[in-house]
């Protein structure tokens, strides 16, 4: 299954810092999470983005895990 499928990304902007959520969508459940600064954030974002297009769910957070 691709992973946009399975999972929902949030992003939550901040006065000092964001946040970034990966939402399991079936269980309701934050499966990745980040504090970025906001110059970081739109980047990220993006990739994040491109890659639950792209992967599966298995690799996309076998891919994401490991920058948590």
């Amino acid at each position: 299954m691709r992973a946009n499928r399975a999972y929902e990304l949030i992003v939550t902007r901040g006065a000092s810092f964001d946040h970034i959520e990966v939402v399991d969508i079936a269980e309701g459940e934050v499966a990745l999470f980040w504090d970025t600064l906001p110059r970081q954030t739109g980047r990220m974002a993006r990739a994040l983005r491109t890659d639950l297009a792209q992967l599966d769910d298995r690799e996309f957070i076998e891919k994401w895990n490991r920058y948590q």
